[in-house]
């Protein structure tokens, strides 16, 4: 409608920020495909699973919840600079997970019980985890006040904060569900 009312020889063009911004994001998107590639290659190089690839690439969106929350109670709009914070986190979440699937699997070779190494694991996780996730979440604060950067901080810490106490709590019920263990003793029929 504006552009319509603009006298003639008069034009709108974007520039500045957005227009950076715009050439940015579309440069992540090319590549996206391949990343995303070199990810799952990777996940089966480490995991040696196609089925536990599968379950730690489905913990990645978990962090969405805690960005969606963070941005909004911030009131930080969401763009480029927020993007690759959402890219970061993703690497981060999978790190998490991959480190308490190799664990389960570690502690089932191991001899223990598909049970007792997935509660074992994960008690035994919980910590390392929350303490690495903790100390980016505080690397994160300087940041959150800075114009340009502040998006993306806000991103990765609230994302990482939710999908921290989610990967300890969801993936290992997952796990459990995904390779039907269930608790022993859980079958025996009640009296």
């Amino acid at each position: 409608d504006l552009r319509a009312k603009l006298p003639p020889g008069f034009r709108i063009e974007l520039g500045g920020s957005t227009e950076e911004s715009a050439k940015g994001e579309n440069s992540i998107k090319a590549v996206v495909p391949l990343m995303v590639v070199g990810v799952i290659t990777l996940l089966m190089m480490q995991l040696q699973s196609m089925s536990r690839t599968l379950l730690v690439l489905l913990t990645a969106p978990l962090g969405l919840i805690g960005v969606t929350l963070a941005l909004l109670v911030f009131q930080v709009p969401y763009g480029f600079v927020a993007n690759l914070g959402v890219i970061a986190l993703m690497g981060m979440i999978l790190r998490n997970s991959v480190i308490l699937v190799d664990q389960i699997e570690q502690d089932e070779q191991a001899g223990k019980s598909e049970w007792e190494a997935i509660v074992g694991s994960t008690v035994r996780r919980f910590r390392p985890i929350v303490l690495t996730a903790g100390a980016a979440v505080l690397a994160m604060i300087p940041l959150t006040r800075q114009v340009f950067w502040g998006p993306m901080a806000v991103a990765i810490m609230g994302g990482l904060i939710v999908a921290t106490a989610l990967t300890c709590l969801f993936l290992p019920a997952l796990y459990a569900a995904w390779f039907k263990v269930r608790e022993p003793g859980a079958d025996a029929p009640a009296a």
